[in-house]
């Protein structure tokens, strides 16, 4: 069986407070994007888990990655048969756009299909949170406020269907744990739930990302990413997530000219 994790952006993102158990409390829009990894998982024909990929490489070892450590949590509840798991990697990482707490749920979606284990939404999105703070939001992957850890979610009715979303990669790989290290959490004077719904022609004044301030001092070149997509006649634009991913959207298809040679960039139709 085949499935197509896709990634997401980040509309707004407040960190809001440090937790006791070390995490942080945040509050972020997440939209999903179609921009996919491909996922292979089928019945080993031996006694033996194999985990392989291709496209993008993936560092670390295979036993850390998502996609393992998702199969290990359902053959632990299910005492599932081995499978052989093939990972096509497209999607960035270390880009602020989830592609592997994506590839982490969609795994956990296509055994809960291939091994028919009877698991609702709810029930997945318990495993997903085991894995990390946003894989549960690639369970419902639809537009969603989330709070808490970025784990606990409410419904949103942003729709940015029909507008062109230009992703910029400046080929940085920023750390999510320094991101938040350099981070000073402050509760938001408006909530972002409530800033979301202004249009989107305010929202470069208002819609924040908190990581934007320390990641762009340490990398002026993702803020300088930011301005020129501007200069590109971006509706608004953002970096997601703590990056290094910056994105603008766009009423039509975007005039950029030369403005982002060297990086790699993707439009894509929303």
């Amino acid at each position: 069986m085949i499935l197509f994790p896709n990634c997401k952006i980040n509309l707004g993102l407040h960190v809001v407070s440090k937790r006791d158990d070390g995490f942080h409390n945040l509050e972020t829009v997440f939209y999903p994007v179609p921009l996919y990894d491909a996922l292979e998982i089928i019945r080993a024909s031996d006694d033996a888990f194999n985990f392989n990929s291709s496209g993008l490489a993936i560092p670390g070892d295979a036993e850390h990655n998502l996609c393992t450590r998702a199969f290990i949590l359902l053959q632990q509840a299910f005492k599932l048969p081995m499978v052989k798991m093939h990972l096509h990697k497209v999607i960035p990482m270390g880009a602020g756009l989830g592609g592997g707490s994506s590839d982490g749920a969609f795994t956990l979606k296509l055994l809960n299909q291939l091994f028919d284990l009877g698991q609702d939404k709810q029930q997945l999105m318990c495993f997903a949170r085991k894995l990390g703070s946003d894989c549960s939001f690639f369970i419902e992957n639809h537009p969603l406020f989330a709070y808490d850890r970025g784990d606990q979610f409410e419904s949103t009715q942003v729709d940015l269907s029909g507008l062109t979303l230009l992703l910029v990669f400046p080929g940085l790989h920023v750390s999510t744990a320094a991101a938040y290290s350099a981070v000073l959490p402050v509760k938001p004077e408006k909530p972002l739930k409530e800033l979301i719904k202004l249009p989107i022609e305010q929202w470069k004044e208002v819609l924040v990302n908190d990581f934007e301030k320390p990641v762009f001092k340490k990398h002026p070149a993702i803020g300088e990413i930011k301005h020129k997509l501007y200069d590109a006649g971006a509706r608004y634009a953002s970096m997601s997530g703590s990056g290094s991913a910056v994105y603008g959207l766009f009423s039509g298809i975007p005039a950029v000219g030369n403005a982002f040679d060297g990086y790699k960039i993707l439009i894509l139709q929303l």
